[in-house]
């Protein structure tokens, strides 16, 4: 069985549909998910709209580059400092 990939964008819509009344049951058939997957998608995503998703990504991206500029400082200090030691 081939898994379908939705985006943050879609969960959260799929979710809109949950709030106004569908089942877990009928979006479990209409998008070929499992219960499972739709509770996930919930406990992540639950009462969010699609800018807060969008912005969401956007802070995730910031973080991780943020994180890559430390671990280069880091690495840039070890270095300076391993050259020191050897004076």
């Amino acid at each position: 069985m081939r898994r379908k990939r939705y985006t943050e964008e879609q969960i959260v819509r799929i979710l809109g549909e949950a709030e106004a009344g569908m089942t877990v049951e009928d979006l479990v058939r209409k998008y070929g998910v499992s219960r499972n997957t739709i509770y996930r998608w919930r406990s992540k995503y639950g009462g969010m709209e699609v800018s807060d998703v969008r912005r969401l990504k956007e802070l995730e991206e910031e973080n991780r580059r943020l994180k890559q500029i430390v671990a280069n400082q880091q690495l840039e200090i070890e270095a300076v400092e391993h050259i020191l030691k050897k004076w």
